[in-house]
């Protein structure tokens, strides 16, 4: 629960300057515990993020669900021929640590994190990916991606895709809890996402992704 805080304004900017309209208000702000989010998740409501006590709506449109929804097919053709674990998709909520839920709109799981290859059944299992992929939308703040890294650098997330697909650019971020940050790695269109250490002789060229996906022309 979040706690120190005097008013909304400092919850706001403690979550990364979330969009008041995103910001669930019942339960009341601050006041969200896991169950909130796993009682949304059942009813099968508007995928919602838990960080310090707050519901918060997944800013995700038209673009970026079809942009999500190709690079998951890409991958899932690619784990065919590569048994290295599964892949999830939006409403693929998982807990970090304490208190955070997150939903990357693509996410890698790795076998080595499933004991005996079992996919868990609870709503919001305690499992953190290996890969996530976040498309962003006009209404995701910076600041609100910088907790984002940070939530994923916690729970032990070791790398990470940040795809823009208006101005066409990427950026990949790696390391998890325990290694040292790497500075992250702009991508342009005519670079490729990949993520050696994870995804071994996986590559996207970035504006195939975005063409495929209809964004940009081909």
């Amino acid at each position: 629960m979040a706690t120190g805080f005097s008013n909304l304004a400092e919850l706001q900017q403690a979550i990364g300057h979330v969009p008041l309209d995103r910001i669930r208000m019942t339960p009341p702000p601050g006041s969200a515990v896991l169950r909130d989010a796993e009682e949304m998740a059942d009813r099968g409501e508007l995928t919602c993020e838990l960080v310090d006590g707050v519901l918060i709506e997944k800013a995700m449109g038209f673009i970026e669900s079809r942009v999500a929804m190709i690079l998951g097919s890409i991958l899932i053709k690619y784990l065919d021929e590569h048994d290295l674990g599964l892949v999830a998709g939006s409403d693929g909520y998982t807990e970090y640590f304490a208190g955070c839920v997150r939903a990357p709109d693509v996410s890698f799981v790795s076998w080595d994190r499933l004991p005996g290859r079992r996919v868990p059944t609870d709503p919001i299992p305690e499992l953190v990916p290996d890969l996530a992929v976040e498309v962003l939308s006009p209404s995701n703040t910076a600041a609100e991606m910088r907790r984002k890294l940070a939530d994923y650098r916690q729970g032990g997330v070791r790398a990470v895709w940040l795809i823009d697909p208006r101005n066409e650019t990427a950026t990949l971020h790696l390391g998890g809890a325990d290694s040292v940050e790497a500075e992250p790695v702009e991508i342009g269109p005519a670079g490729k996402l990949t993520a050696p250490a994870v995804l071994p002789g996986f590559e996207l060229t970035l504006g195939q992704l975005l063409e495929r996906s209809g964004v940009r022309p081909g």
